[in-house]
């Protein structure tokens, strides 16, 4: 598998689509569950597409999305990512994101739950 520098995000439906055109306008890559088609998909599927896109995968869900990393470490495809984020305001959240964006490779998210 290739080595990739920079994070691209995969942003679950609980994530408001704004913070995906103030990435791009930073210049990263970032998905939303409305692009990908998966609106209304369950989290396995969720993070299954995240997985597939090697994206990781950007949630409000932290239960569920902690319960699937647990699940995912145990198993032998590794995911890319998961960022749990608490609710705040758009731009809040993009300045707590690009802490992450900016000082972290795709290459050790693998595997990582982050919270911010």
């Amino acid at each position: 598998m290739s080595s990739q520098l920079f994070i691209e995000l995969y942003l679950d439906e609980d994530v408001d689509v704004l913070l995906v055109k103030l990435l791009r306008a930073r210049g990263f890559v970032a998905v939303t569950t409305q692009e990908a088609g998966l609106l209304g998909s369950t989290d396995d599927k969720q993070l299954a597409h995240a997985m597939s896109e090697r994206k990781a995968l950007l949630t409000h869900n932290r239960r569920d999305f902690e319960r699937l990393a647990t699940a995912s470490s145990t198993a032998t495809q590794k995911h890319h990512g998961i960022i749990i984020a608490a609710r705040h305001d758009v731009h809040e959240l993009v300045r707590r994101l690009l802490l992450v964006l900016n000082h972290t490779t795709a290459d050790e998210m693998e595997n990582q739950v982050r919270y911010i």
